[in-house]
């Protein structure tokens, strides 16, 4: 097991056709859960909830979201319906549910980013676990039908929906931006 720096290096993401069986059992999805919720939160306010989507119920939700493509692309082929009907195909999807609204004192933007270092950390605990994941979010997750029926509620937005499994292969690293190219120092 690589020490939490070299993780760090090396963690990748892994699509979900590269996904597979064993996905996190009951204690290792706990564990996941635990350290996705322990992120910078501003004011303690948890502007986040998880939706964990695992067999049948990744299934339906899978149905749910082929049925919507179909419904607004009646003349799409075959290949795009089977697309569509494997976007929870992984044997673990977590859902991260931004639950930001408007306070007093921390702004909205915070309660977001705070939403997202949820996804961050859930991406890096899978692979810490010897799992590999996804942070991925689809047209689906702008499509409020889809999302009522996905269990999110109109006032919420999806930050993203996290892919679990075992990796079926080595996924090459993308490019990474060289630092000269995105860091300056103020003076």
């Amino acid at each position: 097991m690589p020490d939490a720096i070299d993780l760090l290096k090396i963690r990748r993401s892994v699509p979900p056709a590269f996904l597979a069986e064993p996905g996190p059992d009951a204690a290792q999805l706990e564990t996941l859960l635990t350290i996705a919720a322990r992120v910078p939160d501003h004011g303690k306010l948890h502007p986040w909830r998880f939706i964990v989507y695992a067999g049948e119920a990744k299934a339906k939700a899978g149905r749910i979201i082929e049925e919507a493509f179909h419904a607004g692309n009646p003349d799409a082929d075959t290949a795009a319906l089977k697309k569509e009907a494997t976007r929870f195909a992984a044997p673990l999807i977590i859902g991260v549910v931004s639950t930001a609204a408007p306070h007093v004192k921390i702004p909205v933007w915070e309660q977001e980013l705070s939403a997202g270092a949820v996804c961050a950390n859930l991406v890096v605990a899978a692979t810490a676990l010897g799992f590999g994941a996804s942070w991925l979010t689809g047209w689906f997750a702008y499509d409020a039908e889809v999302l009522a029926r996905l269990g999110i509620e109109p006032h919420e937005r999806v930050a993203g929906f996290v892919h679990v499994g075992t990796p079926t292969e080595v996924v090459p690293d993308r490019p990474r931006p060289a630092l000269g190219e995105i860091v300056s120092h103020f003076s």
